[in-house]
């Protein structure tokens, strides 16, 4: 149709004269086979912002990430958007399965014509798709997963990370190990994965000399749903220090199962595990209780925070906007404060939605502070530093809420070097 069109168009010129510049551009502008594919949309009154999450399969316990982003748009939306402009987030399910995360994408930004694509979740997905998005210089940010490799801004100048690294917690618990536990054993059970890895050799790491504290550890695979057998022989190794590295649903069967067991060892559970309502609750409060484990964001069940007005308003927020969710819900918590990011990001953008720009803003806040997080923790990055997050808190599980133990941490996310 359109090679039949620029033929005729051609005649015509021959025939009366007149430019084909200017008969093409008005053939082409009303002729809609022959129009260009719509540029990523910051334009008009619409931002598209594209987002992957496992709302399906094994790790579908995360799922609420990316179901109170949705509500946390809906809220912008409602209040007038950003600059005029609203959100269109459009998420959708990959099932944790990296192939179908790299057609999904491919989809939002080729066919959806997404501007960016924010808080994908989880390391294997992201990993996937990193390269395609860099090529085609389409914003990756704030991926939804602890892991290094979100921080390489010479290699990956569109791929920025937000949550501390699983790296670091693990040396977190290594320290607080050393000071509060320095004649113990440990038995580790790590998810066999990069996220496992990660935060064991984190964990190994901050031991450093005294690494031979770690008597046991094994490993699971992400989709076992049975870990008895691990968990009898790591108690008659003779710890009495589980270091727990895995998913939430795993989570709550190793504290249930170890409890059943008659083995109460010193339960130390990754931050990605430690939601009240997704590992906890199901595993048994009182089985719970005197769990330990890190956190950078608020806790909505803590009654320190009853009168705080940010969490008042994640209440509100909530009741509004996200009547299904929990509002102990850490990884809810986790979507919105990580949203609030975004939404600070393009802010600070103004009327330029380039993806350039976005890149830019990503990589220039200073003293950020999402209203959930916990005091003292500030998002920070540069040109040169694609880590937002460098600081946490270690927490213990009192049965009701996480209390936090000591002082907020940023010694263990000195890395000595710049990102690159």
């Amino acid at each position: 149709m359109c090679r039949r069109i620029v033929a005729m168009l051609m005649q015509t010129r021959k025939q009366i004269g007149l430019s084909l510049s200017l008969l093409l551009a008005a053939a082409l502008a009303a002729t809609p086979s022959c129009a260009q594919p719509a540029p990523a949309a910051a334009a008009g009154n619409e931002i598209r912002i594209g987002n992957i999450m496992p709302y399906t399969g094994p790790l579908a316990a995360f799922a609420n990430i990316g179901r109170a982003e949705a509500a946390y748009f809906d809220m912008v939306n409602e209040r007038g958007g950003i600059n005029g402009r609203k959100i269109k987030f459009v998420s959708v399910d990959d099932s944790s399965n990296p192939k179908a995360a790299i057609e999904q994408t491919r989809d939002l930004v080729e066919k959806q014509n997404v501007l960016l694509m924010f808080g994908s979740f989880g390391t294997p997905s992201n990993l996937a798709v990193r390269k395609y998005l860099n090529e085609k210089k389409v914003p990756q940010l704030f991926v939804a997963s602890g892991d290094e490799e979100w921080a390489h801004p010479k290699a990956y100048p569109w791929t920025m990370g937000w949550q501390p690294t699983f790296r670091a917690e693990g040396r977190i618990y290594a320290n607080y190990i050393q000071a509060a536990y320095p004649d113990r054993k440990i038995a580790v059970l790590w998810q066999n994965d990069q996220f496992g890895r990660d935060l064991f050799r984190g964990l190994q790491e901050g031991l450093g000399d005294t690494a031979g504290m770690i008597v046991a550890d094994l490993a699971f695979d992400a989709s076992e749903t049975r870990i008895e057998n691990q968990l009898g022989i790591l108690k008659d190794s003779g710890a009495d220090i589980l270091v727990f590295d895995g998913a939430p649903a795993i989570a709550a069967r190793a504290i249930r199962v170890a409890a059943e067991m008659d083995w109460h060892p010193v339960f130390i559970l990754d931050n990605a595990s430690a939601s009240i309502a997704g590992a906890l609750q199901p595993a048994g409060l009182q089985n719970s209780l005197g769990v330990i484990s890190t956190s950078f964001l608020k806790d909505a069940g803590d009654a320190s925070w009853k009168d705080d007005p940010h969490i008042k308003a994640w209440s509100a927020f909530v009741d509004r906007y996200f009547p299904d969710g929990g509002k102990d819900d850490n990884y809810a918590m986790f979507g919105y404060a990580a949203a609030d990011t975004l939404l600070q990001v393009l802010r600070q953008c103004g009327d330029d939605l380039s993806r350039e720009n976005i890149m830019r803003q990503a990589a220039s806040l200073k003293d950020f502070q999402s209203p959930i997080a916990l005091p003292g923790i500030v998002i920070n990055t540069g040109p040169k530093d694609f880590r937002p997050i460098k600081q946490m808190r270690l927490v213990q599980f009192d049965g009701i809420a996480w209390q936090p133990i000591g002082d907020v941490i940023d010694s263990a996310f000195a890395t000595g070097r710049e990102d690159n």
